[in-house]
């Protein structure tokens, strides 16, 4: 099967919440487009540059603070809810960037068209926990999705996860533990109860820490 025939998942959660502003949906109209990737043809990086990707940006405070704190790294920031989408654009207008592309959908369609070893971080963030058993299945880290990461990120590569759900951290650990591809850079509780040099708390985050739930970090290596 060819890249262009790939069949697109069916993605869960909601895409839509409440009605943007009128300058969020100019920006939607009019910048999302300039800076969509283009998936009818293999995603590659700029000559030169570093390529990193987030995985469900949100609204987007970590990936606009990282591209401004390092405007010679590109990165891609794949989204399906529309008005965290919306939300980064205004920053990305506001700060007039041109390290960010953009893909308002399923992450697994950038991974699929991306060029093998490609990338040299990977960002998951506080992804949906589909907490009902039945349901995690949907969940990102699977089976399939850490093959797609594997086959694009470049040896000695980072995937960074955080979480604020204990069941979730549990089964990401798992999984990346027994594959042979990716090690955990981890060891005692510091490794996994701190964040990241440099990190950007969002408001997911503060309002998890309010409610009481202790964030895990973790950072695995592709070998």
């Amino acid at each position: 099967m060819t890249q262009d025939n790939l069949p697109r998942r069916r993605l869960f959660g909601r895409s839509k919440g409440k009605a943007l502003r009128p300058r969020q949906t100019e920006l939607i109209a009019d910048l999302l487009p300039r800076l969509a990737l283009d998936l009818t043809a293999p995603s590659a990086p700029r000559g030169g540059r570093e390529l990193r990707l987030e995985i469900g940006f949100g609204g987007g405070e970590h990936l606009i603070e990282a591209a401004a704190r390092e405007p010679d790294v590109d990165f891609i920031g794949c989204e399906p809810f529309i008005n965290g989408m919306a939300r980064l654009l205004s920053k990305i207008e506001a700060l007039n960037l041109g390290n960010i592309r953009l893909h308002r959908g399923d992450a697994a369609e950038v991974l699929d068209r991306l060029p093998d070893a490609s990338l040299s971080r990977v960002y998951l963030f506080y992804p949906d926990p589909w907490p009902k058993r039945r349901h995690r299945k949907r969940r990102f880290v699977s089976p399939e999705n850490l093959d797609r990461l594997s086959r694009v990120m470049k040896k000695g590569a980072e995937l960074r996860f955080a979480t604020d759900i204990d069941d979730y951290a549990g089964w990401t650990l798992a999984r990346l533990r027994a594959r042979p591809d990716f090690v955990w850079r981890g060891g005692g509780a510091q490794d996994w109860l701190s964040p990241w040099d440099g990190w950007t708390r969002t408001k997911y985050e503060a309002k998890a820490i309010a409610a009481g739930r202790r964030p895990a970090y973790l950072t695995f290596i592709r070998v």
